[in-house]
């Protein structure tokens, strides 16, 4: 192959460089070359492989230009061309949107959606068109479950590419469609607070369950430290424990074993304040919430 490393070698464009069929064969037959789409290849070393997001942004660009030239990234593919964090989103078919009245499909590759699409709710990312983030949002939130759609709705506005009237109006303009319902119930209930998707879920778990709405990233007076969940009446501060949590904010030369150890110190702070602290990880959330619920309520009971 002669195209570089970064780029996704074409058929029509290899076999114009002067590589034959035969050769491309013998290259997916050694494994040299892995498949992306019927004429699309990569080096089969290429690290983007092995990660699904980084994998499905390379299908979308080999996808998109053969639909058509107003096919437009959308849905699913949208949001990981925006950088939006998905949960339980099938990645298996490039989204796209035509602006047409009819002609969708669904093929174990594609799904192409017709819809109105206004030409403010198109940008470019990365020399590809793609719905922009409240367009995505909206329609993710049409499309998706409820906990599907809330996690790149809050990343959005947590990460200030929209506010909330952004996905207001981006919901409004397609009133008519399928699952509108739903959707507004997901930007009505979005919250910019949210900093993970494990927040996001927990903040869902948390409210379906009947326990007061907390306050999101509060900060502790006289402990210099911000906790997930507040609520203020039963000094109880709740804290979703992802994994990565002590990897994403280490200083230089701080090891993971040291970001433990701070933040042990750091809740030992807290609770000198007589705060109390309910701590759950991912393997506690929805379906098995319940034991959480019950420590929170435990907590509130000693306030």
């Amino acid at each position: 192959m002669e195209n570089s490393p970064s780029e996704i070698g074409l058929r029509p464009l290899l076999l114009a460089s002067g590589v034959t069929d035969d050769e491309l064969r013998q290259l997916r037959a050694s494994e040299s070359l892995t498949t992306l789409r019927p004429g699309a290849y990569l080096p089969a070393d290429d690290p983007r492989l092995e990660d699904v997001f980084a994998r499905h942004v390379l299908l979308v660009r080999a996808t998109v230009r053969k639909v058509a030239p107003d096919a437009v990234a959308s849905h699913a593919s949208a949001a990981v061309l925006h950088g939006l964090p998905l949960w339980r989103t099938a990645l298996d078919r490039v989204h796209v949107t035509k602006d047409r009245r009819s002609g969708g499909r669904r093929t174990s590759l594609l799904h192409v959606h017709v819809a109105a699409l206004d030409g403010d709710e198109i940008v470019e990312v990365d020399g590809v068109a793609v719905t922009s983030v409240a367009r995505t949002v909206a329609d993710l939130a049409r499309s998706e479950s409820f906990e599907q759609a809330l996690v790149p709705a809050d990343a959005a506005l947590h990460r200030h590419l929209v506010v909330p009237d952004d996905l207001t109006d981006a919901v409004g303009r397609g009133a008519h469609r399928s699952g509108t319902p739903r959707a507004r119930r997901v930007i009505a209930f979005a919250d910019a607070g949210s900093m993970s998707p494990g927040e996001t879920l927990s903040r869902l778990a948390i409210h379906r369950a009947g326990l007061p709405p907390p306050v999101l990233q509060y900060e502790i007076p006289g402990t210099g430290a911000e906790v997930d969940f507040w609520w203020p009446m039963f000094r109880t501060a709740g804290e979703f424990d992802g994994l990565a949590k002590y990897g994403r904010l280490l200083a230089p030369e701080q090891t993971a074993a040291d970001a433990v150890v701070a933040e042990k110190i750091r809740e030992d702070r807290v609770r000198d304040e007589q705060v109390g602290v309910v701590r759950w990880t991912w393997d506690e959330l929805p379906p098995r919430f319940a034991p959480v619920v019950a420590r929170i309520r435990a907590s509130f009971d000693r306030a």
